[in-house]
């Protein structure tokens, strides 16, 4: 808006206009503004008046001067030559002509060809404005002599004051809840969020609810999503197999469910770093702000790839159900062992003499509501494997080199009175014949324990996962967040399309 009102007020004006963006997001709108700011009676004005002929006939279909070409069944070399035949004379009544050529894109070769002489030479009472959803596909010739404005998509909320001002005029009460769920929806269409509106009109009779825009949609209800969060906090792996049961015999769509899984993983994060960015009247706010509690944001970011990544490897799945499940299951074996971990705090040094006098396991654990106010720096105590995480462990030793790549690429089989023994992925046995690193490796398990650690590793297939697994799947992630951030960047893709340029994705690293 500020490029093309600077340049009607100055009276700089192009001669072609390229407005690319997806559907529904004004392209064609702006462009029939844009006819009427050149035709209106006040002269090129970036404030048409609308109530001139010029601006009223524009408004309604009427404006001579204006010629709306469907590119999609307009493509021929012979349609154009016409067109561009007819763009020679004078305008009839406004002050240029103005030709405005939708879906520009299906134009075929010969057509672009055509036009291309004309926006070379054009005729100084010409305008052209051509519209595209892909860009791509024009040729670098026209595409350098035009200018280009790349329409964004429209943000929810923008979508969903446009709707309540739509019913505010139609006198339909509705839900913001409702509104919400078309608004995101329409996926930044303002089209179609309009027309799923008016879908949700006719299918709610006199209101448009939740619940029934939730049913028309084919949402997944909200308390699904949530019960899967709590299912998974308590690494109950059946309860989200059953939860998973229950969807499936609603006939509820699995691909929808991971992207709306990943919304609300999205809206947990921003509860937990930014609470104000949930609005004080969001029905759900409460309940946002509790699990914004009971994660950790490593487990948010977790689980947000894995959805993601989750729906997008869903159609190769056997069926959704499988693909869905998986990837539940994907999250619960790579969740560290959070609540765990932020269990284990330090306690007193005559605590630590007791425990490791008295065979550990007949110690008395700590309850919540102790506090400690010693000053010497104790370490925790872990008495079995069921209170040791080994993935959460490695991040707190301190080990560096062949140590370090021993402990990363083991699992935890048992540890029981002053005993580890460790499981090494076969593929790395090579690591066990290293006595420098096994001995590194006890020592720092001793002083992390402040008691004497026997340390024993054996070589197998253990089913945990290795700490080395949960970094590289963080690695590749953040990989393929890196390629898609930049295959996806509007610079890369403008300079592939009229420079030619190949993107040389090994060369891409994440920061």
């Amino acid at each position: 808006m500020q490029a093309l009102g600077n340049a009607l007020a100055q009276n700089r004006l192009h001669h072609a206009y390229l407005f690319t963006g997806t559907r529904g997001v004004g392209k064609t709108t702006i462009a029939r503004i844009f006819a009427k700011s050149l035709n209106c009676v006040n002269g090129v004005t970036a404030t048409p008046c609308g109530v001139c002929s010029a601006c009223t006939e524009i408004d309604s279909g009427r404006f001579i001067d204006l010629i709306e070409i469907d590119a999609a069944s307009t493509t021929g070399i012979d349609n154009m030559r016409e067109l561009l035949e007819s763009a020679l004379y004078s305008p009839t009544s406004g002050r240029f002509k103005v030709y405005i050529i939708d879906e520009v894109h299906m134009l075929s070769k010969p057509a672009f060809n055509a036009m291309l002489k004309t926006l070379e030479e054009p005729p100084a009472h010409v305008k052209f404005i051509l519209a595209t959803t892909d860009p791509q596909k024009i040729p670098v010739t026209v595409l350098s002599r035009c200018l280009q404005f790349n329409l964004k998509q429209l943000p929810p909320a923008l979508i969903l004051a446009h709707l309540q001002y739509v019913l505010g005029q139609e006198n339909i009460p509705s839900e913001h809840g409702a509104l919400a769920l078309l608004s995101r929806a329409a996926q930044g269409s303002m089209r179609d969020a309009l027309s799923l509106l008016d879908q949700a009109i006719a299918y709610s009779d006199s209101k448009v609810d939740e619940a029934t825009v939730r049913n028309m949609l084919g949402a997944i209800d909200q308390s699904y999503l949530f019960g899967l969060l709590q299912t998974l906090q308590a690494r109950d792996g059946a309860g989200l197999l059953r939860i998973a049961d229950d969807m499936a015999m609603r006939s509820l769509a699995f691909d929808a469910a991971l992207q709306d899984l990943a919304t609300l993983l999205h809206r947990i994060a921003l509860a937990q770093t930014v609470p104000q960015a949930i609005a004080e009247d969001e029905p759900e706010r409460a309940r946002l702000l509790e699990l914004a509690q009971q994660f950790s944001a490593e487990d948010l970011q977790l689980f947000y790839q894995i959805a993601i990544h989750g729906r997008n490897e869903i159609d190769l799945a056997p069926d959704e159900y499988a693909g869905f499940t998986m990837t539940l299951l994907r999250m619960l074996a790579f969740m560290p062992a959070g609540a765990q971990a932020q269990a284990v705090r330090p306690v007193p040094e005559r605590v630590l003499s007791l425990a490791a006098a008295t065979a550990a396991p007949a110690a008395k654990p700590l309850q919540a509501a102790e506090t400690v106010t010693e000053t010497v720096a104790a370490k925790p105590v872990a008495t079995s494997s069921a209170s040791l995480d080994w993935n959460t462990l490695m991040a707190q030793l301190n080990v560096q080199g062949g140590a370090k790549e021993l402990a990363k690429n083991c699992t935890l089989e048992n540890f029981a009175e002053g005993r580890i023994t460790l499981n090494l992925a076969p593929q790395h046995k090579h690591l066990q014949s290293n006595r420098i690193a096994l001995d590194k490796l006890q020592a720092a398990l001793s002083d992390y324990f402040v008691q004497p650690i026997k340390l024993t590793v054996t070589v197998g297939a253990g089913n945990a996962i290795t700490p080395a697994a949960v970094e590289q799947y963080a690695k590749q992630s953040r990989q393929q967040e890196a390629v898609a951030a930049i295959t996806q960047d509007s610079f890369v893709r403008e300079a592939q399309t009229q420079l030619g340029a190949q993107l040389i994705e090994d060369s891409i690293k994440p920061i």
